[in-house]
């Protein structure tokens, strides 16, 4: 008994046979051209992440003494430490925040960061020749934002509800514990010091409430960004920025006394900078 198919069942299986090769071949070209869109995809993605624009310091310092050279080129360095997280953070917070995100909690911080550390800077210059001004203007910094327009960075788009929720359920170090009536303490200062030399009697007073008002404005933040940025927004945004500032205030103070050859009050240094939620 023969086992050869009928033509027409030969037929059919030539016909399922080719079709079937056009579906596979149709099934990989589509296949090879969603891959192709999802990488044109992510290639926009990342090429339109910003990144932090920040002014030149080195080039605007005069010539740095021998004994001042090794701790400015430490804070040369910081500086282009801090620009770096900037741009991490820049990379991994994408579509967290509103539109002011950016601004409250990368831009604003890096910018209190890069005064205390270029304050620091004049400061080790000043120890030993003329102290340079002016350079707190080299502080703030814009984005790079490779064509996009910086209203339209990542940050602007609307808060996804991974992030609502993230902030809804913020401990006592998040925004939400602004609205609870949360508010700022840090270490004495003022307390720490006596016994100030009559020639840097102004310079400590103006330093001292400098202190109050970062405070007064540091509390006036956090009731005004209740509910921005995720559950580490205010130790991102406030609180950090809060002790940077701080440090150089009191860096301040020291050097206020030893300026006039005497000790710097014992116990005032960086550490009363970090402060703390109520």
């Amino acid at each position: 008994m023969s086992r050869a198919l009928p033509s027409f069942n030969r037929r059919r299986v030539l016909i399922a046979g080719v079709l079937g090769g056009v579906m596979v071949s149709g099934v990989v070209v589509v296949g090879a051209a969603m891959a192709g869109q999802t990488s044109q995809t992510n290639a926009r993605t990342k090429a339109a992440v910003p990144t932090v624009n920040c002014p030149a310091v080195k080039g605007a310092l005069p010539a740095i003494p021998a004994q001042a050279q090794a701790e400015v080129d430490r804070n040369l360095a910081l500086l282009d430490t801090q620009i770096a997280e900037a741009n991490r953070r820049l990379v991994t917070t994408q579509g967290q925040g509103g539109p002011n995100f950016v601004n409250n909690a990368i831009l604003g911080p890096l910018k209190d960061k890069r005064v205390s550390t270029i304050d620091r800077i004049a400061i080790s210059i000043g120890r030993h020749a003329a102290k340079p001004t002016g350079l707190d203007s080299l502080a703030a910094c814009t984005l790079n934002t490779t064509g996009v327009a910086a209203t339209a960075t990542p940050t602007a788009a609307a808060t996804p509800s991974a992030v609502a929720s993230a902030t809804a359920s913020a401990t006592a170090t998040g925004s939400t514990a602004a609205g609870t009536g949360s508010t700022i303490v840090c270490p004495d200062v003022a307390g720490l010091i006596t016994n100030v030399p009559a020639s840097a009697q102004a310079g400590v007073s103006k330093e001292l409430a400098l202190l109050q008002t970062q405070i007064n404005e540091a509390n006036t933040r956090l009731a005004n960004t209740v509910g921005q940025g995720g559950p580490n927004f205010v130790n991102n945004a406030i609180l950090g920025p809060l002790t940077d500032k701080r440090v150089a205030v009191i860096d301040r103070i020291v050097l206020d006394f030893t300026r006039t050859g005497a000790a710097a009050p014992n116990g005032v240094n960086s550490s009363l900078a970090a402060c703390k939620l109520s």
